[in-house]
């Protein structure tokens, strides 16, 4: 077993958002945590992946923004 595991307070921490965003995004599927007894954990290279996938797409609409204006 390797790399640590975060609390949805800590990765609120980290994204500079209130916890209850990471709470949110937990029960809907968007960031992906492994929920142990009544408590969230999340890896953080799930951090990367939902900043990844995130990312991606607001790059898509913003070109897709750009190339109706042209």
């Amino acid at each position: 077993m390797n790399g640590k595991l975060l609390t949805p307070q800590q990765v609120a921490d980290y994204l500079q958002v209130d916890f209850r965003t990471i709470y949110s995004l937990l029960r809907s599927g968007e960031l992906i945590g492994a929920k142990i007894g009544r408590v969230w954990r999340i890896k953080p290279e799930e951090i990367d992946n939902y900043l990844t996938r995130n990312s991606s797409l607001q790059n898509n609409n913003t070109s897709n923004e750009t190339s109706k204006e042209f």
